[in-house]
């Protein structure tokens, strides 16, 4: 028996080798990989979803759009176009739950600090009271780094129309009258095709944990293949 194992040693190594290298393969091809969900209105809540949108399943992605930043800067959403961003509505003389989703997204903001692919954006839904020096006062408050965050205001109708029509976090349009008010506790992540791969309850802590972890199977879809 020890003259055949010294013998067939060598091909009995390599064989062996061979076995596990091709185990490893099987066990990586048939592992589920975890994926994000491309959403699509039709499997968002409807009352989230125009009415003229509540049937799409394919083909969803965030329009176009261009507001003003807490220094005064244009933003556009050509400026986000390879990016991932994470994105919320807020406004900054909210009592309720504003305050700790700020502090969550400061928190992901941190986590991220080093890593240019990822940027944050908030959208103010009372654009009339939140002007530029208010956001920057707001920005400077709470910590905000302006390379890797901003604070959006702009046209109420616009905004409203992208949290309604594109983020799908809105019960309703509005008129953009002065009582119009979105309150969503969503933060949504758009992967740099700007299609909506997430939602988390910003006020959640559990809820931010998931949103990191997925950020990080993001980049891996579209930065390490």
């Amino acid at each position: 028996m020890r003259h055949f194992f010294s013998k067939y040693k060598l091909f009995l190594t390599v064989f062996g080798l061979v076995s596990l290298v091709i185990l490893g393969l099987f066990y990586r091809a048939l592992s589920p990989q975890k994926t994000l969900p491309i959403y699509q209105p039709a499997m968002v809540n409807f009352e989230l979803v125009d009415s003229t949108l509540q049937h799409v399943k394919k083909f969803h992605r965030i329009a176009d759009f261009s507001l003003t930043n807490q220094n005064g800067e244009t933003v556009t959403h050509q400026q986000l176009d390879g990016k991932i961003y994470i994105a919320d509505f807020i406004f900054t003389t909210c009592p309720t739950i504003c305050p700790v989703m700020t502090e969550n997204m400061v928190t992901v903001q941190k986590a991220l600090k080093d890593n240019p692919r990822i940027h944050l954006v908030s959208f103010s839904v009372t654009p009339e009271i939140d002007s530029v020096p208010r956001l920057k006062a707001y920005a400077l408050e709470k910590g905000i780094d302006d390379e890797k965050w901003d604070l959006l205001t702009g046209d109420k109708k616009a905004i409203y129309r992208l949290a309604r029509q594109s983020y799908l976090v809105a019960k309703e349009d509005g008129d953009g009258g002065p009582y119009d008010m979105i309150h969503t506790e969503n933060f949504v992540l758009v992967d740099p095709q700007r299609r909506i791969r997430g939602y988390y309850d910003g006020t959640d802590l559990e809820a931010i944990s998931s949103l990191l972890e997925d950020v990080v199977f993001l980049e891996k879809e579209f930065f390490e293949n």
